[in-house]
């Protein structure tokens, strides 16, 4: 497993930055980089030159334990196929990496990527734009077949025909119960008195803003500006009088495993390897429900082997693919058909994870997770500023 979150490296705060300036340009109507559906595709090698370079984030994949520089599942999807993969681990930041490859895109030129993994609401961008590629369901039968029914359908990609989630995650509530004393069942608990100055918010209004607006009841499929804004305001009020501690990214891990805090907003996956050291910590879905994300697979426009990236993620939607990878990232697994595999495991330490409900959600939690829309081009200049000053960046 790994040795340190994943998230607990630079993300993206969805902020202005270069998709804000994006945004800007675009407004309403066709964006000034567009790619029509037609320019997208161009000539596939695959047939006659059998590799692709995929793109990933760091500790996002399965390591030999013994040989750090071999990656058990892709190096099998090597020998089964005759595919050679170039694998980086170049994505540190989502708004980093769209800088890096948004100039070939716009000018539709290759970015010499085959496959890339970013977060939906950047994946967002990336569709609206037309800068991905329509994938082949015809040619990927166990994404057809496995892909989890509550990730099939985000708002920015209905039926998912340009992207497929590599790992799914919950935004929800970590606590210390023993130090607290009590539970905490809903978003507003975060909100009373024992709690003053000690609880924390994730700082990027993309990884933020919508279990906020659970705790206000509100359905984060259809949220609204007027939405958005009555949360901000119960916000700011918080901030004001001193109640959130402060806005953080991954460093309320080393808070809550320290107690200066004693709740905060935070990723699931980050909270297993939490508990593994510090059992008094419990994550929530607060029963308003919390929000459930994926960071994706997605094709680039032009890229020289699509069908080979097309193999490839099928690939890892075969149940036991899924599972290795899986035991060893420690993220929501997007084929719940994985679990079965994982419990039949002799490894006990294995097996557990099929009964961990931040891997496998069981069915009452999964009635509360929800992915909420998306903020639009539009939206996200004005809702940025206000977040973003609200928060200090």
């Amino acid at each position: 497993m790994a040795d340190l979150s994943r998230r607990a490296l630079l993300r993206g705060t969805g902020g202005l930055g270069v998709t804000g300036a994006l945004a800007a340009m675009t407004g309403c109507g066709v964006p000034p980089a567009y790619v029509e559906t037609a320019d997208r595709g161009g000539p596939d090698r695959s047939a006659r030159d059998r590799r692709l370079v995929f793109a990933n984030w760091p500790l996002y994949i399965d390591v030999d334990d013994r040989h750090k520089q071999r990656r058990p599942t892709l190096d099998a999807f090597e020998r089964r196929t005759g595919i050679s993969v170039t694998y980086t681990e170049e994505i540190n930041d989502n708004d980093e990496f769209f800088g890096k490859i948004s100039p070939a895109l716009m000018n539709h030129q290759s970015t010499g990527r085959d496959l890339i993994v970013i977060s939906d609401w950047m994946c967002a961008r990336f569709v609206r734009l037309g800068w991905v590629q329509e994938m082949d369901r015809a040619a990927q039968p166990h994404v057809a077949r496995h892909l989890d029914p509550l990730l099939r359908n985000p708002h920015f990609d209905p039926g998912r025909r340009h992207s497929v989630p590599w790992q799914s995650g919950i935004t929800g509530i970590a606590y210390n119960r023993k130090k607290l004393g009590r539970e905490i069942k809903h978003t507003a608990d975060l909100w009373k008195d024992d709690l003053r100055g000690r609880v924390t918010l994730l700082s990027g209004l993309d990884e933020s803003f919508a279990l906020l607006m659970q705790g206000e009841g509100v359905d984060i499929t259809r949220w609204t500006a007027d939405d958005f804004h009555r949360m901000t305001d119960r916000i700011r009020r918080l901030v004001s009088k001193g109640h959130i501690r402060r806005f953080t990214g991954n460093d309320y891990i080393k808070d809550l495993d320290s107690g200066d805090v004693l709740a905060a907003q935070a990723y699931s996956g980050d909270v297993i390897q939490l508990q593994a050291d510090n059992p008094d910590i419990e994550f929530v879905v607060p029963e308003e429900g919390a929000e459930l994300w994926a960071e994706s697979l997605l094709i680039p426009d032009l890229a020289e082997h699509k069908r080979n990236a097309e193999r490839l993620i099928d690939y890892y939607y075969r149940p036991e693919v899924a599972a290795d990878l899986a035991a060893w990232v420690n993220y929501v697994c997007p084929v719940p058909a994985a679990r079965d595999i994982l419990a039949s495991s002799k490894d006990k330490e294995r097996a557990a994870l099929a009964e961990d409900p931040l891997i496998f959600p069981d069915d009452a939690m999964r009635k509360r997770l929800a992915i909420a829309r998306d903020i639009t081009s539009k939206e996200r200049t004005e809702f940025a500023k206000e977040w973003n000053g609200m928060v200090g960046l």
